[in-house]
């Protein structure tokens, strides 16, 4: 169990599916299905690898649908940011924000916003009993002090760095973005080709005026540096992520389009701040009833919600809740891997809060909820398209981190079909976990809900569980392979559930997670 040494094991407990229960997209009462398991802790590179074989989590509880016999199959997506160009509708929205940033411009007419992944209408979504429940019975204290104990008592040490407070990382970046190139998927192409799109493997070239530009507000920045080191971002370019002009002759970047410069008279100033959220940083704490105030609304004008509900405590348990154990390594973001709430502060308030989790490979996007009063800016498109940027900024100094994940796509919902605009982007076949490019996956899903996107009727799940006995189990303060736990079971019918979790986690995660058995 070396690879314990430096903290502390993912320690779960299994719920297989018993039975269907309402959908939170198609709205029928018995056509939902899921597996699930409440995390008492998991390790970032544990969550990754879990996402990637298709679970989600939903507060502490991770969840993954039964795909063949759900009603509504969700598969998961995810945006490769490093070749993404905004589309006309984007560039419409970038548009939007700024006219209002600078002029204080509101549109006229309705607002067609896209929402962001409502994990409160999903999967387990509003089944608050079952969360409640799990969150009683699953003593995280008590478990973590005996596994700590276990650990010691084979004389493994479990030391944890503090987490950095500097959250968004204003330092210079290098002059080249890595290619993204997934390590496990099929025919992805990564670099356009030629007069269809910039390739956003060159920087591309700047010009003299905005050179001077980019001067004149370092030099501002400079006599007015307060917040810039406290996590947050402000509106203006990022020094030094991405040159600020593009060729005349290549379409503007993301960046170009995000950071345009604001008249110094400007209307109004939009900061986005990164505030690690689980353990709560400090900032996290001092703005956390503003930020449920936000949501409250947003619950009640969005989704209809009595004003009773949801409650601080709900709140907290879905939204700030994270089993996610923060790590810093060396070679990973400055601001560590992790939970966070990504807070749009709009003259010095909270309009808007996107909650993602920074895993080894991705920016995973966890909810978006914002003030209804700021639904004409169409925070859902603004805030995904920031959050590919700022995968983009994050991949500047940790290569591997170079995909951005929204949560499920699902094809019979039109209100989650959206998320297939933002290209290029992959979804991972159900049965083999590969990668898909999603213009490869939309034929079939356009015949039938349920799709093996793999067309290689040979591939299997390269990480099945080939040997369920080397399965890690915690059981009466002591961590053992299961095939030592089972000898010691008398109760036949547990072994069904024991399978089945390997099989849907994968040998990896089963030899380094630890299956709590009571």
């Amino acid at each position: 169990m070396a690879f314990w040494a430096g903290g502390s094991p993912s320690i779960v407990d299994y719920f297989p599916s018993e039975d269907f229960y309402r959908c939170g997209y198609c709205k029928n009462e018995s056509g939902s299905r899921s597996n699930g398991m409440w995390a008492h802790s998991m390790t970032v590179q544990d969550y990754q690898d879990l996402i990637d074989r298709g679970w989600r989590r939903s507060g502490k509880y991770v969840y993954k649908p039964v795909m063949n016999q759900t009603c509504c199959p969700q598969y998961t997506i995810r945006c490769r940011p490093l070749q993404f160009q905004p589309s006309k509708s984007h560039k419409k929205v970038l548009k939007k924000m700024l006219k209002f940033l600078a002029k204080g411009e509101v549109p006229k007419g309705s607002c067609e916003d896209e929402p962001m992944d409502s994990t409160m209408d999903d999967a387990v979504a509003g089944d608050f009993a079952l969360i409640n429940k799990l969150d009683i019975q699953c003593d995280l204290k008590t478990l973590s002090d005996d596994v700590k104990e276990s650990l010691q008592s084979e004389g493994k040490n479990s030391k944890k760095e503090e987490p950095h407070e500097l959250l968004q990382s204003q330092d210079s970046v290098g002059e080249k973005l890595g290619s993204g190139e997934p390590s496990h998927s099929v025919k992805v192409h990564t670099v356009p080709k030629p007069g269809k799109g910039a390739d956003l493997s060159k920087p591309p070239c700047r010009k003299a005026k905005e050179i001077r530009k980019e001067r004149k507000r370092l030099k501002l920045m400079q006599q007015n540096p307060a917040g810039e080191l406290e996590g947050f971002q402000a509106q203006g370019h990022p020094p030094s992520l991405f040159p600020p002009k593009a060729k005349s002759n290549q379409p503007k970047s993301l960046e170009d389009l995000i950071f345009e410069s604001l008249p110094e008279n400007a209307s109004h100033k939009l900061e986005v701040r990164v505030v690690r959220s689980s353990p709560p940083s400090s900032q996290f704490k001092a703005t956390l009833l503003e930020s449920y105030q936000v949501y409250k609304r947003y619950q009640m004008v969005i989704h209809k919600n009595s004003p009773d509900t949801p409650t601080e405590s709900q709140f907290t348990r879905f939204l700030c809740s994270s089993p996610l154990e923060a790590e810093t390594p060396p070679n990973g973001p400055d601001c560590g891997y992790g939970s966070f709430h990504q807070q749009y502060w709009l003259d010095g308030k909270i309009i808007a809060v996107g909650v993602i989790d920074i895993l080894p490979n991705c920016v995973s996007s966890v909810y978006l909820y914002y003030d209804p009063d700021y639904s004409f800016l169409s925070l859902g498109v603004y805030s995904a398209l920031r959050e590919i940027a700022f995968t983009r900024q994050l991949h500047e100094k940790t290569s591997q981190l170079s995909y951005y994940y929204m949560g499920f796509y699902i094809h019979s919902c039109p209100k989650m079909k959206y998320k297939g605009q933002y290209r290029p982007s992959d979804l991972l076949c159900p049965e083999t976990y590969v990668w898909v490019p999603i213009e490869q996956c939309l034929p079939s899903l356009e015949n039938s809900k349920y799709c093996r996107f793999n067309q290689d009727p040979e591939a299997v799940d390269e990480d099945r569980s080939t040997e369920p006995d080397r399965l890690q189990v915690f059981h009466k303060r002591a961590i053992m392979p299961y095939g030592v736990y089972k000898k010691q079971q008398k109760d036949p019918s547990e072994e069904g559930a024991v399978l089945q979790y390997a099989s849907l986690v994968g040998q990896k995660c089963s030899e380094r997670m630890l299956l709590f058995r009571n």
